[in-house]
């Protein structure tokens, strides 16, 4: 039976090597960039918000592993959210990799938490935390590059 770490490892790495909702979007309704000088991921998302909903969400970039696994999994967990639940699960994604308590109003992670493992390596945060930044910058609709620094 596998341990907990090496099962974390393995969505992970399946996540990086067939990246979901990996893609260019047509007419978006929201677009940023984000980029991680430090290690040099750049990501590209894109959003459809349809009725207050996110209808879609695709990204596009390279980025290390954990940055092209972060980002697939968002768009799986943010799909079909309200704009208000799409951000609560940010800030709450945002408070367990960088908090080292969590918040009242954090909504719980599901299937994300295989990402919290990070936590234990502060450089990473930021590969892991870029797509969601760059999420919300699109979803506000915020002009320019977004960075990790």
């Amino acid at each position: 039976m596998q341990n907990l770490r090496e099962l974390y490892q393995e969505v992970i790495l399946d996540h990086n090597k067939n990246p979901r909702n990996f893609r260019k979007m047509e007419q978006p309704d929201g677009f940023a960039h984000g980029n991680n000088p430090l290690c040099g991921d750049q990501i590209d998302v894109y959003l459809k918000i349809r009725d207050g909903v996110v209808d879609d969400v695709s990204f596009e970039g390279a980025g290390c592993a954990i940055c092209t696994s972060s980002a697939s999994m968002m768009t799986i967990a943010l799909k079909g959210k309200t704009e208000a639940e799409a951000e609560a699960l940010f800030n709450s994604f945002h408070h367990a990799l960088t908090e080292d308590e969590s918040y009242p109003d954090d909504v719980p992670l599901g299937k994300l938490e295989v990402l919290t493992g990070v936590k234990d390596y502060p450089v990473r945060v930021k590969c892991a935390t870029l797509a969601w930044h760059t999420f919300d910058a699109a979803l506000k609709k915020l002009q320019g590059e977004i960075s990790t620094e």
